[in-house]
């Protein structure tokens, strides 16, 4: 019971099954049943725009897999866990508006040559949108329990950063490079959009009283109220139906009655 007050439900149950459908999107490609280009997400042409939902459940080898299975299992469990009533939105609409960003960018050729179309899949451009989310949400809302998961996501995740440029302005490469910085890019301007619109959406309300507080008793208080009830019985059954704003003034008035 105390682990259910704890931690949300889907903080475990949809990290679990986006592996599950990673793995058997990889275990499909494995003996063949998705083969080339199947699936997967191809820039300003028509027939990749089906990779916008497809691509991140496919991957190259196992290596690609296993290198983002991790990473989106835990920033999911953050997402779900510290996000409960803006996960679904933050994670539809940033694996949709990522991919559709990634579609839209006309592909690149460092080498001189003309552009060449790939293929792109992988999840990592959702992996970018999930770290930069949680790391500039915490931020634009100030909240220190937030701000403590942007840290968490920096010390793990901070040297992502690098992913969203070309590899070839850091290594002298005889090939374009196979990894998408483009899906990286995409995943990050999203993230940070999302935080940002999303800023002020089931913001928790900040507390100025202790008595605030779920947890707070006070035994003195609890005395005066007992008192206080003995005393005034039909205020009390008065109470609920007075105003939030009319509370104090109404309180005001009891006490110059006595």
């Amino acid at each position: 019971m105390m682990l259910k007050k704890t931690f949300h439900i889907k903080a475990f149950l949809v990290p679990i099954f986006m592996l599950s459908a990673m793995w058997f999107g990889f275990f499909l490609q494995h003996i063949g049943l998705i083969e080339n280009c199947d699936g997967s997400l191809i820039p300003l042409v028509p027939e990749g725009l089906k990779g916008v939902i497809f691509s991140p459940l496919l991957h190259g080898n196992l290596e690609h897999i296993a290198g983002n299975s991790i990473p989106i299992a835990a920033l999911l469990f953050l997402l779900y866990q510290f996000y409960p009533k803006l996960a679904n939105t933050v994670f539809f609409w940033g694996w949709l508006a990522s991919g559709l960003v990634v579609w839209l960018l006309p592909p690149m050729n460092f080498f001189g040559q003309a552009p060449v179309y790939s293929c792109i899949i992988g999840a990592s451009g959702i992996v970018y949108m999930l770290a930069f989310f949680l790391f500039f949400s915490g931020i634009f809302r100030r909240d220190n329990k937030l701000l403590t998961v942007s840290l968490l996501v920096a010390l793990y995740y901070g040297s992502l950063i690098w992913g969203i440029f070309p590899e070839e302005l850091f290594y002298k490469l005889n090939e374009p490079s196979k990894v998408s910085w483009q899906a990286h890019l995409a995943g990050a301007i999203v993230g940070i959009s999302l935080s940002l619109i999303f800023r002020k959406k089931h913001q928790e309300k900040k507390k100025k009283f202790i008595w605030e507080f779920p947890n707070y008793y006070s035994e003195k208080d609890d005395k005066l109220w007992q008192e206080y009830k003995e005393n005034f019985p039909d205020s009390v059954e008065e109470m609920p139906q007075i105003k939030k704003n009319e509370v104090w003034e109404h309180l005001d008035e009891l006490r110059n009655k006595k």
